[in-house]
């Protein structure tokens, strides 16, 4: 249930089309269901402005299917994280239109009218080829919450002029999400060359002393770039879930 279709159900019991007693029933599963072994979380769109995410890692490809069902059947968009070949081809079964995205490990179905899309990108920016797969999780996961998205792949420190020929974009940008592994040097550059939101996320990417991604997550976190976030180890998810509320924020200020 969004706001829209709230909205659009109330002025037609206004209006006389719909009567009391078919509202309250379309309105009867509005909170949650109950699947047993989940309980979806149907009102999170109404609260939050975006609908309920289902994490895909633990979840047995039958339990996703059925989770699946349930979200779609209610006219919400679906996106679905990590998951693995198998348990994608269950929700594909599930729901035919779905579009798995195997290098972000995500599968989206839309539903009901696109909201209005903020007029300026999320700009997902990555420091290596290796670091694409958490790029690409924060890409789908924006451009699933109604936000366009476009991708500058390797352009890390380690040859600086590939970043610094992409200005005009950076500049062009609504938020900047910047991808990287080893050190993690490369939000703290970014976030001084543009004057918007700056989303870092640390990948595990790197060798030995790299710590599965530790040594980025503190190079970030102690940044000297003014205004910096920095979301968790490999979370794309979360980056690209927070650019996108961000860009629809700016949205209504325009």
């Amino acid at each position: 249930m969004t706001p829209e279709r709230l909205e659009k159900l109330l002025a037609s019991v206004r209006a006389g089309e719909t009567s009391v007693n078919e509202a309250l029933e379309r309105l009867r599963e509005l909170p949650y269901a109950e699947l047993g072994f989940a309980t979806v979380d149907h009102h999170r769109e109404l609260r939050c402005g975006a609908p309920e995410v289902v994490y895909g890692e633990g979840k047995t490809p039958a339990q996703l299917a059925e989770i699946a069902r349930a979200i779609v059947e209610r006219g919400t968009t679906l996106l679905v994280t990590r998951v693995d070949a198998e348990r994608a081809q269950a929700v594909l079964a599930a729901v035919p239109d779905a579009e798995h995205d195997p290098l972000a490990r995500t599968v989206v179905a839309r539903r009901g009218d696109p909201p209005p899309a903020p007029p300026r990108p999320v700009l997902v920016v990555c420091a290596g080829t290796s670091d694409l797969p958490v790029a690409r999780e924060a890409a789908v996961t924006a451009e699933a919450l109604g936000s366009r998205t476009e991708l500058l792949a390797d352009v890390g420190v380690a040859g600086i002029h590939r970043l610094l020929g992409k200005s005009e974009r950076l500049r062009a940008a609504g938020v900047v999400v910047v991808v990287a592994g080893m050190e993690g040097a490369l939000p703290s550059v970014v976030s001084g060359l543009v004057d918007v939101p700056c989303i870092a996320v640390p990948t595990s990417v790197g060798y030995g002393a790299s710590l599965g991604g530790l040594t980025a997550l503190l190079g970030m976190l102690n940044s000297c770039s003014p205004g910096l976030t920095v979301v968790n180890v490999d979370n794309g998810f979360g980056a690209g879930y927070a650019a996108a509320q961000i860009n629809r924020l700016r949205l209504r200020s325009d």
